[in-house]
């Protein structure tokens, strides 16, 4: 079994803010393998479905991006699972918008999310950091994480999406370079 997490805040005024880009991937991989219907539990809320023929749940933390190890934690023990079996999807200041990385383990590189999410369930799980680009200033990067991606980040931001989604078995069946490989491709196609 895998968890999958998004990592975002809760709430409409939220959903489309560039911090929210894991909920966004998580969502998206939930539609596209008919996932179950959402639910509230753990702090957050949960949906199931199988990928590459394992079973995986996704869970996105209502618990506001700063405790969201809360939420991961509690899923965590309650199916008896390592953090080696958790896939959480973030935005990433440090790639420029539409490029990812993926990596087990590591620094949380002041991310909030990963701090708490480090703090409750310690380091070695797996990370998709979703590119989103900096503002150039350190004091504009919380006012610029909790707004919204611009109309023009839609020329990178839905195929970035689309591609975490289409390429996601990947993941499961334990190809992180594949799958990241996949995905490089079709969001930056050959010239």
């Amino acid at each position: 079994m895998l968890l999958l997490v998004g990592l975002g805040n809760p709430g409409a005024e939220y959903a489309r803010n560039r911090h929210n880009i894991g909920f966004m991937a998580v969502e998206e991989i939930a539609r596209r393998h008919g996932f179950s219907p959402w639910k509230k539990r753990f702090q957050g809320q949960t949906c199931e479905g199988t990928a590459a023929g394992d079973k995986v749940l996704a869970l996105e933390p209502l618990t506001y991006m700063n405790l969201s190890g809360q939420s991961v934690g509690a899923a965590l023990q309650f199916f008896k699972l390592k953090p080696e079996q958790v896939v959480v999807f973030h935005d990433e200041l440090d790639l420029p918008p539409g490029r990812i990385r993926v990596k087990k383990g590591g620094g949380h590189g002041g991310h909030n999310g990963l701090r708490s999410m480090d703090a409750h369930i310690g380091k070695e799980y797996w990370r998709v950091r979703l590119g989103i680009g900096h503002p150039g200033d350190k004091n504009a990067v919380s006012n610029y994480v909790l707004h919204d991606f611009a109309k023009a980040d839609q020329t990178w931001l839905e195929p970035l999406i689309d591609a975490c989604a289409a390429s996601f078995p990947l993941l499961v069946q334990g190809q992180p370079e594949n799958f990241m490989n996949k995905v490089t491709l079709a969001t930056q196609p050959p010239k």
